[in-house]
């Protein structure tokens, strides 16, 4: 881990380590380089998720490929030589079950983000040691694993303070990161959006700003000592500015400046979710864990074709798609980034206008993994995640519904469990479609329905205004007669105005 930033990296550092993965097709039609080529009509038949995961794993490493630069990026480095890592934990409540999945999870996010897993260590303790979180004779067991196994990097399964940090790298002469380094990394290299790249920089400068270190007066700016002095002399006395004190004051403003900007997007943001609840559009939010198969169940509702990946945080920016009720009513389905055990308070705090989305929503869709080792710990965790969003503040979390996806994945036993723990679930297959249509009826119970009854007797002219009540209103009873549709409908305040000048008896119900 390198100890210093540079000048020339500063500005940026969470930008750079993602410019390799480019901002995609999603949302932009065809892209120009398809065309090209003269192959615009089968780009034309390419989703934009298809789009997205060619684009993203356009870079993979080749097996045996080594490289002699010396002076390379974080990401350069990733592409060209997988890091190989080891895993260490400590277990200090649960059972051992509840702390090898800790472990395992870890890992899929060491290989989401790069790396090799070589070797997995557990130390039981009460409590981490405060000095190298592990303990001195642990240190002194994983240095001589990471020796073994020719590693190049430890990953610890927490959040290290600057101290053990220092002490690690020290003892085991490797790299060494933790668990909020390692998710950061992956939400650095997945963000796509100028708000999500955004978001992601923010916390990692906000994650670094603690964990700065340097050598004091080696690195002034400016020669300490009298006049005449080696290294001194006019207009170069005093201590000066160190590096350190230079890094962390252009870190304190370039987090300035972002979290005007993240203000600035939130502001856009809050304008169109005002706009859809003026119109009075319900809306549904998609949570749950990550990687427990969201992006696809909004696929298999709406067609949406976004990004869908067997990896950890596939999803981070935000998609919303239009839903419609088998009755045709309209509503907004958004997919939202997964949440996951532990997650960094510094990306809660950076994604808070993101997730607000799920709290601002009607109906919360909440998607549990059938097939993970532990479902009831992904509900615990999304739930906690959604509980720190809403603390100190007088709203409440919308209703919930419970899906149970990837069905096919398990056999019947683990469902009937699944059943009996979570007995108001919907269980799912978004790859199959295995209980997607009672999952959308489900849907439909669950939204607000309009609360305006009226009766209006609209003339054959008037097909648009029929259609509409159709598509935002809920239609009790239709009849045609020779002056026209009588209809008696539920509808919003604002259509119940609209057909106030037909209404049978001239007000609206």
């Amino acid at each position: 881990m390198t100890d210093l930033i540079r000048d020339d990296e500063l500005i940026g550092q969470g930008a750079r380590s993602r410019g390799s993965q480019g901002q995609g097709f999603q949302g932009q039609g065809s892209p120009e380089g398809l065309a090209g080529d003269g192959v615009t009509a089968m780009a034309e038949d390419i989703s934009d998720g298809e789009l997205a995961l060619t684009e993203r794993a356009a870079l993979r490493r080749v097996v045996g490929l080594s490289t002699e630069l010396a002076d390379i990026s974080e990401v350069e480095y990733r592409q060209l030589r997988l890091e190989r890592v080891v895993l260490v934990g400590v277990w200090t409540s649960g059972t051992v079950e509840q702390a090898d999945a800790s472990l395992a999870e870890l890992g899929r996010l060491a290989e989401t983000a790069g790396s090799e897993v070589l070797e997995g260590l557990i130390q039981r303790r009460d409590r981490p040691d405060p000095a190298t979180y592990i303990g001195s004779g642990k240190v002194r067991e994983l240095a001589d694993t990471v020796r073994a196994n020719g590693a190049d990097t430890v990953i610890c399964d927490g959040e290290l303070s600057a101290g053990q940090l220092r002490q690690l790298e020290e003892k085991l002469k490797v790299k060494v990161i933790d668990r909020t380094a390692l998710i950061l990394d992956i939400f650095a290299q997945h963000a796509r959006s100028r708000e999500g790249k955004a978001q992601v920089e923010l916390a990692q400068l906000q994650y670094l700003m603690p964990r700065l270190r340097g050598w004091g007066s080696a690195l002034s700016r400016q020669a300490g000592g009298r006049a005449g002095g080696a290294g001194g002399g006019v207009g170069l006395r005093g201590p000066g500015e160190t590096k350190l004190e230079i890094d962390r004051r252009r870190i304190h403003k370039r987090i300035a400046k972002l979290r005007k900007e993240v203000v600035g997007m939130d502001t856009v943001r809050r304008t169109k979710r005002d706009r859809r609840l003026a119109n009075e559009v319900p809306s549904v939010a998609i949570v749950g864990y990550t990687n427990a198969g969201k992006s696809s169940l909004l696929n298999a509702i709406t067609g949406a074709g976004v990004l869908v990946q067997d990896a950890l945080f596939a999803t981070l920016d935000p998609t919303t798609r239009r839903g419609v009720t088998p009755d045709g009513r309209d509503y907004t389905l958004t997919d939202t980034v997964g949440f996951v055990r532990h997650l960094p308070h510094q990306l809660v705090d950076a994604f808070r206008s993101t997730l607000e989305e799920a709290v601002a929503a009607d109906v919360l869709l909440h998607v549990v993994d059938a097939a993970d080792a532990l479902p009831e710990a992904q509900v615990e965790a999304v739930r906690e995640v959604l509980g720190e969003i809403t603390e100190g503040r007088d709203e409440t979390l919308p209703p919930e519904l419970l899906v149970v996806n990837k069905a096919d994945a398990v056999d019947e036993l683990e469902l009937a469990r699944l059943r009996h723990v979570f007995p108001e679930a919907i269980v799912v297959s978004a790859r199959t479609g295995t209980g997607v249509a009672d999952l959308i009826e489900a849907i439909a119970d669950r939204l607000p329905r309009p609360d305006v009854l009226v009766e209006a007797l609209l003339p054959y002219a008037s097909g648009a205004l029929v259609a509409r009540v159709h598509r935002e209103g809920e239609v009790l009873s239709e009849r045609h007669t020779a002056d026209g549709t009588m209809l008696s409908a539920r509808v919003r305040p604002d259509l119940a105005g609209v057909l106030a000048g037909f209404t049978t008896n001239g007000t609206a119900g």
